[in-house]
């Protein structure tokens, strides 16, 4: 199982109805399988995650955030990592906001 505890995440990709950009960055927290996130900038005030990691490392996660228009926005992610040449972490994400348009795209976050 990937160990994600004490990494931090850039945002490097993501869909145009998404929230999160290069200026938002993701500490997360790893017990077990527990996973945990805190994340904020860009066009996103303040959010959380909570997840299941499996052995493959994929995260099953849930998030809200809180946006710059004042609105709590939720969703459901998969994430699924790539180990890099330097050994950092990219994860490949799939999601879908469960408040808004409930509309769906893809992301992509880097450790750095």
């Amino acid at each position: 199982m990937i160990n994600y505890n004490n990494k931090t995440f850039v945002a490097v990709a993501n869909s145009d109805n998404g929230e999160t950009s290069a200026d938002t960055v993701f500490n997360y927290k790893q017990e077990g399988s527990m996973l945990t996130a805190h994340y904020q900038g860009g066009k996103i005030i303040y959010g959380h995650l909570i997840g299941i990691v499996d052995e493959a490392g994929i995260i099953d996660m849930r998030y809200h955030q809180i946006n710059s228009e004042g609105k709590l926005m939720t969703g459901k992610c998969i994430s699924r990592p790539e180990i890099l040449t330097n050994g950092k972490i990219r994860l490949h994400e799939e999601w879908q906001w469960t408040s808004g348009d409930l509309s769906s795209g893809q992301s992509i976050v880097e450790e750095i």
